[in-house]
């Protein structure tokens, strides 16, 4: 059998996924967090803290596994660019930062309740994650990212309510206070087959620590710009996703165990349903599965093959 797959990236501005009555007073309010949040720790030569502003733009990957142009979403991640106003400069920033993906719902939502249905304890499928980790390495590998992506990729997701963490002595200027877990998660689980690693840290001013997943050198290979532009991004959106969390009135300790029962916080003047979020994304897992994976099981296996670990 041969076959090939071909990679396609499709660059849509965030106001287009703007949803709900008051969309666009939404939208307004956490692009404003955003560049707030950015030039209060870029504050070098900026006494007004006014100077830059962030843009995001949506990548989105289409996946041709046969070379038909019958085209799968497959990953969907943000791009940051940093406007200098002052000089007027445009710079590219870090790609990642906010991560969805088709195949990761169908696997947490459709194949892992589906494997542990009727059973006595939880427990995970032999294969499970590994398709969507070949996926992923495979794009990160591929000339078309390559050609439009200058570094690897940093995904900014937000810590687990449950596990515990432990503040450590490393700090650093940018990201902040780093901080380690008790134990690996499904989530780190399912990050290490797409071939990334994640370290734990609390930026400056912030109350609770970020996930950052990421494949290469966090703390060396990026710049301080970038890093602020991730970090300002998507402490914005957790904010939004999980008020309890990064939008409370006390800041981390020592030992940090994060929960969304936790009462005092700060609400957000920008409503964000988890009810929804949960059930687009088993909509979006069987979509995935009647779409992609039955009909391409076999040619995603022999392809992906060469991206096992």
């Amino acid at each position: 059998m041969h076959y090939q797959s071909n990679w396609t990236t499709q660059v849509g501005l965030i106001t287009h996924r703007a949803r709900g009555a008051h969309r666009q007073q939404n939208l307004a309010s956490a692009l404003r967090m955003i560049d707030n949040r950015f030039n209060d720790l870029a504050n070098w030569d900026n006494p007004q803290a006014d100077r830059y502003a962030v843009e995001l733009d949506i990548i989105s990957v289409d996946l041709d596994i046969g070379g038909n142009g019958e085209a799968f979403p497959a990953i969907e991640v943000l791009q940051t660019t940093i406007l200098d106003r002052r000089t007027g400069a445009r710079t590219p920033g870090l790609v990642g930062n906010n991560f969805s993906s088709y195949v990761r719902d169908y696997d947490f939502s459709v194949v892992l309740p589906e494997h542990n249905k009727g059973r006595d304890g939880f427990s995970l499928p032999e294969d499970f994650g590994e398709l969507h980790g070949r996926i992923f390495k495979a794009f990160v590998a591929s000339d078309v990212f390559r050609a439009q992506f200058r570094k690897p990729p940093v995904i900014c997701l937000s810590v687990s309510e449950t596990k515990s963490y432990a503040r450590t002595a490393n700090v650093h200027p940018v990201l902040g206070i780093e901080y380690v877990p008790n134990y690996a998660s499904l989530t780190e689980q399912y990050f290490g087959k797409m071939g990334l690693e994640v370290r734990y840290f609390m930026p400056p001013k912030s109350v609770a620590p970020l996930a950052f997943y990421h494949s290469g050198d966090l703390l060396n290979e990026y710049t301080n710009l970038e890093l602020i532009g991730t970090i300002s991004t998507m402490e914005a959106f957790r904010k939004l996703y999980r008020p309890e969390i990064y939008n409370a009135n006390s800041v981390a300790g020592q030992t940090y165990h994060p929960s969304l029962k936790h009462q005092d916080f700060s609400p957000t003047r920008v409503v964000y349903d988890r009810a929804e979020r949960s059930r687009l994304a088993t909509e979006q897992g069987r979509f995935a599965e009647e779409t992609f994976i039955k009909p391409h099981r076999d040619r995603l296996a022999e392809w992906t093959a060469q991206f096992a670990a």
